[in-house]
């Protein structure tokens, strides 16, 4: 069923942003306003549903994103759930709304093993002629829809194989994870991917996204180890390739030390490459502290040293996965619940809407200190 396209709901940005040379506690001062004041971006995922039926929860995001993308209205099964049928009813109200709201849309994602409609892994494996057709379609019709609005894409999201020691580690020691694509096109697929977006837009920031890289573990260091020869590949065949996305889905459990994280970003950006935090949240550890104020005091440390990490490293832009605990993937969806019934509180604003710790230390770095 196609969302409604009814206009959303949001706060007009005047009202929402001060008075430009009024000086104001970062609490008071929108995210956006904060970042962008050190040549900085904020932004978050938006789902159109939620902003339609939440005028609040839309509000804050007019408020606080500078940039937003799509959490499902940008995938393969939103846009093309038939095949040869494209469907951007789902995406246009976000580029509306990010249009009434002076954001930026990114889009996410062009090419993933996940959010697949059912016709598409069975047509690709029927051969690598019409894989390539398939990927050549896809790619080509949605960059060209977009291009007036939305100007980086995640291209490839998470291709890099999960070692072992990860939470779903990989069947395989190679550098590329096993998916639909890779077993119908082989290890060229990325290749032929961002050769494609490059040939259908030669302006558009063309992304790679993965997770899985952030935390002081053998697997996360074996992780950014093969990250980095896909993408030295990559660009020793003089591939078009701009930025790698950092999705920051921090699990407390795992110890975090700034030093290899800064060094991974930095032979990054050594690349020639631009980094960006993409889907930053944060996983609870499995034994919570005592009280709700300590559990996010906890949060908002560690999502700290984080993001001066990221910042040291050379990241310009932070986005949450979300905004609030009312509309996040850590409370619905099965795989990432906890066990002990508890809700992980891993957002900046909680479910009704108030900043937390976590909203006051993200101002803080983004402001510089």
């Amino acid at each position: 069923m196609s969302t409604p396209r009814r206009t959303l709901l949001a706060a007009p940005l005047a009202a929402a942003l001060p008075a430009a040379g009024q000086a104001q506690p970062l609490a008071a001062q929108p995210l956006r306003q904060i970042a962008r004041s050190r040549g900085l971006s904020f932004g978050t995922a938006v789902r159109g549903q939620v902003l339609e039926s939440d005028p609040p929860l839309a509000a804050l995001v007019a408020r606080e994103a500078d940039v937003i993308v799509p959490e499902w209205e940008g995938k393969w099964d939103a846009l093309q759930p038939e095949r040869g049928r494209f469907d951007f009813s789902h995406l246009r109200p976000i580029l509306r709304f990010a249009q009434q709201n002076s954001q930026r849309v990114r889009g996410h994602a062009l090419i993933w093993h996940i959010a697949m409609p059912a016709w598409l892994a069975p047509a690709i494996a029927e051969g690598p002629q019409q894989a390539n057709a398939i990927m050549e379609e896809h790619i080509t019709t949605v960059l060209r829809e977009t291009r007036e609005s939305i100007r980086d894409w995640d291209v490839l999201n998470e291709i890099i194989s999960n070692p072992p020691g990860s939470d779903h580690p990989d069947p395989t020691d190679g550098d590329l994870r096993p998916t639909p694509w890779l077993a119908a096109l082989g290890p060229s697929y990325p290749e032929r991917a961002l050769r494609i977006a490059r040939s259908v837009d030669p302006t558009l920031r063309l992304t790679m996204n993965d997770y899985g890289i952030e935390a002081d573990t053998p697997a996360a260091a074996t992780k950014r180890a093969r990250l980095l020869r896909v993408v030295r590949g990559l660009l020793d065949r003089r591939c078009p390739l701009d930025a790698i996305g950092i999705q920051a889905h921090l699990q407390m459990r795992e110890p975090f030390r700034a030093e290899p994280f800064v060094a991974f970003l930095q032979e990054l950006r050594g690349l020639g490459l631009a980094t960006l935090v993409t889907e930053l949240d944060v996983r609870e550890p499995d034994i919570l502290a005592p009280t709700i104020e300590q559990r996010d005091a906890a949060v908002a440390d560690y999502t700290g040293q984080f993001l001066r990490a990221a910042l040291e490293g050379g990241a310009r832009s932070i986005l949450t996965w979300g905004l609030t605990d009312r509309d996040s993937w850590l409370i619905r969806e099965p795989g990432v619940l906890r066990q002990d019934g508890q809700q992980t509180r891993g957002l900046p604003y909680d479910a009704e809407l108030r900043p937390k710790p976590m909203r006051e230390r993200i101002a803080q770095v983004l402001a510089g200190g």
